[in-house]
């Protein structure tokens, strides 16, 4: 049973636990750090913070099962850049082989214990099989001559912020790449393929070449692992056969966002945050709501009852919506510093706090 939520804001780690009637802040870590992500691990208790310090790196820090300490373990590392090597961007710019953020944490497979994904910026993905003792880079996708088409998105550089390990063989993963598209591997790494295949983004040319797909998060429900939601830039795409084929859908009062998430035994419903897209990134009419399906993407109902309505600019970003194992708690943090949980699958919200730093990601743990 998930008790906590990990808080991941611009000045700290902060842990949530119900109190009475309610969720409230129960300890804080790493004050006045920048926490991009965390992680929890349920298979050993293990718990994982991702820090980004700016001018001194990205660092990765760990605390075991029944610990209060954290200890820094090794960060991804992307190797030396050969010499003369001439690598770019799909801009046109070049590639800096150094790792600018972890924007991605997930656990591998079940019996997989110590076995942990890492996303990063700009673009590598990442595994360890200890811990985070030791990295390994997965050069079959890092090397894939098509990485040069990939863009980026909001940072102007490519980075993996989606990670799913299908829970039918760990050695089945997809990741989502911002102006990447989706790629796959059936073989743990070995080998990757583009499978953005049928997203659309706007109707100019090239609109529908998946190297130049803008997937905000991809989700995979564990109860029926072949089915897919995606929050693209463009719009809301799904996917029923492995990711195969992409979808349209479209909602309102928006089908922009960054946030998606899936309950784990019901493919057909699915959360979503939307927003104004582009420059114009704050809810629809300055009230904030959350999106809600419940047959697949043929309707949608806009869930408001405790977020602001008047004057709201918060702005969720793509690891700021998370749901539990049962299918029925959500936590949600903005960039304007709210979290809010519902315990009725996003019917009713209370307000857990509305003076954190900015929220970069919201785990359930």
């Amino acid at each position: 049973m998930q008790k906590r939520i990990m808080v991941s804001t611009r000045k700290g780690l902060f842990e949530l636990a119900k109190r009475g009637m309610g969720w409230a802040i129960k300890d804080a870590h790493f004050l006045g750090d920048n926490v991009t992500l965390a992680l929890h691990d349920p298979r050993d208790g293990t718990d994982y913070a991702a820090l980004n310090h700016g001018h001194f790196g990205i660092k990765l820090h760990r605390r075991d099962k029944g610990k209060k300490k954290w200890v820094e373990i090794a960060s991804p590392k992307y190797p030396e850049k050969p010499e003369g090597l001439e690598d770019k961007d799909g801009w046109g710019n070049d590639v800096k082989w150094t790792n600018q953020l972890i924007w991605a944490l997930e656990i591998g497979g079940p019996k997989q214990k110590g076995t942990v994904w890492a996303g990063t910026m700009p673009g590598g993905l990442f595994r360890s099989n200890d811990k985070g003792k030791t990295w390994e880079l997965m050069e079959s996708l890092w090397r894939h001559p098509d990485r040069n088409k990939w863009l980026g998105g909001g940072a102007d550089i490519p980075g993996i912020h989606s990670i799913c390990v299908d829970p039918r063989s760990p050695d089945s993963v997809r990741v989502a790449i911002s102006c990447g598209g989706v790629w796959a591997t059936a073989d743990g790494g070995k080998s990757w393929a583009q499978s953005a295949h049928g997203m659309k983004f706007g109707d100019g040319p090239g609109a529908d070449e998946p190297d130049a797909q803008d997937p905000h998060m991809m989700v995979q429900c564990a109860g029926e692992p072949e089915k897919f939601w995606v929050q693209h830039h463009a719009g809301i795409f799904k996917s029923v056969n492995d990711g195969k084929n992409w979808t349209e859908v479209k909602a309102k009062p928006s089908s922009f966002g960054f946030a998606v998430a899936v309950h784990p035994e019901d493919a057909k419903t699915a959360w979503f945050v939307p927003g104004i897209k582009d420059e114009k990134r704050i809810p629809v009419g300055g009230a904030l709501v959350v999106t809600r399906t419940k047959d697949g993407g043929k309707t949608f109902k806009s869930l408001k009852k405790g977020l602001p309505q008047k004057n709201a600019y918060d702005l969720v970003f793509r690891h700021g919506l998370a749901l539990d194992e049962t299918g029925k708690k959500l936590a949600m943090g903005s960039t304007t510093g709210n979290v809010w949980v519902s315990e009725n699958s996003g019917d009713a919200w209370k307000l857990v706090s509305g003076t954190l730093p900015p929220v970069h990601a919201v785990r359930w743990a």
